[in-house]
């Protein structure tokens, strides 16, 4: 298929690419992996997923290095998560190996939709797995179906690395406690999609959660992790049973011990934010998004401006994208090379 894609102006949204990769589980074992070039699915209409929301999924990029090969962020550390959140809702887990090599599968499939060197974009894994079992009394799937869909993507947010405007959410919990707010499951975005769209329509671009026994502690952003810098040096960030545990921010934590900074993972009453010089959301799709301001009802905090630079923030992304494409040693080994 050739491809004619404007690489240095792609949106953060869905393409139709050659194929994606599928393995299904049944009768105790997972087949081998396939492939399939159409877009949609037969499930039936008892699936499990369907009724009872058995669906949970990943998302992780691969990218084109300074060298010309492609490589992949930490998928071992996907492949753990993703068994996380299967055991949670009672799931089949995935052999890693199973979850690597669906990955690969579906990048080789796609290698042309791998965006090139150079144009800030990168090619977006979607994996994700499904009870398909019918179900009309409430009990788990014995069958599930895995797959991994690929799609080139821009930045999360059309202006990329740049300072965007919360709000503390007043009228909704994103999880509650002791539920499945650190896992990945479907249910949790669909959970948060009124208070993000009631935000966006205030001209917010992104809400930001407290925890739901206390509504005093903050957990995190609709979209990613919360992220605290102090004027002193300490990388602060919520330590919560209802928070997604943040490939991101792990990866983050670690360049930041590098850089000297000291790294605090704790709960962070909402009192302290006044106490933060910069403050960002952190997540696969956009690495780091520089929050400027968070409004909670009539008071505003603000961090820096919207138009000045967060430079711990600064450093911490160009070194993350720094390793990703390439351009910096790959101390922690976090790629994984296809090619």
């Amino acid at each position: 298929m050739a491809v004619n894609l404007d690489w240095k102006n792609l949106s953060f949204e869905y393409r139709q690419t050659n194929m994606y990769a599928y393995a299904n589980f049944t009768k105790g074992q997972w087949s081998p992996i396939a492939t399939s070039d159409d877009p949609y699915i037969r499930i039936h209409i008892g699936a499990s997923s369907l009724h009872y929301g058995q669906a949970c999924f990943e998302g992780l990029k691969a990218f084109t290095r300074r060298d010309g090969s492609i490589a992949i962020f930490r998928p071992e550390a996907n492949a753990k998560r993703l068994n996380m959140s299967a055991q949670r809702i009672v799931m089949e887990p995935i052999p890693s190996k199973l979850f690597i090599d669906a990955c690969v599968a579906a990048i080789e499939g796609n290698k042309e939709f791998v965006p090139p060197y150079g144009t800030g974009a990168s090619l977006y894994l979607r994996p994700l797995l499904i009870g398909t079992t019918p179900r009309i009394g409430l009990n788990a799937s014995d069958d599930y179906t895995f797959l991994v869909l690929v799609t080139p993507v821009g930045p999360y947010y059309k202006d990329g690395f740049f300072p965007v405007k919360a709000r503390i959410h007043e009228e909704y919990d994103r999880a509650a406690p002791k539920g499945v707010g650190n896992v990945k499951v479907a249910g949790n975005y669909a959970a948060g999609l009124k208070g993000d769209l009631e935000a966006k329509k205030a001209g917010f671009s992104v809400g930001l959660y407290l925890d739901a026994a206390e509504h005093s502690y903050i957990d995190e952003f609709g979209t990613s992790n919360f992220i605290g810098i102090t004027a002193d040096g300490h990388y602060v960030t919520p330590s919560s049973n209802s928070i997604l545990p943040s490939i991101t921010n792990d990866s983050l934590q670690v360049l930041a011990h590098d850089l000297g900074l000291v790294v605090e993972r704790r709960k962070i009453h909402i009192s302290e934010l006044p106490l933060f010089s910069e403050v960002g959301a952190c997540g696969t799709a956009a690495v780091i998004t520089p929050v400027c301001s968070i409004a909670h009802g009539s008071q505003e905090y603000r961090f820096g401006s919207e138009s000045e630079a967060m430079p711990t923030l600064t450093k911490l992304y160009k070194m993350f994208q720094g390793i990703q494409y390439g351009e910096l040693s790959d101390t922690h080994t976090w790629m994984y090379p296809v090619e």
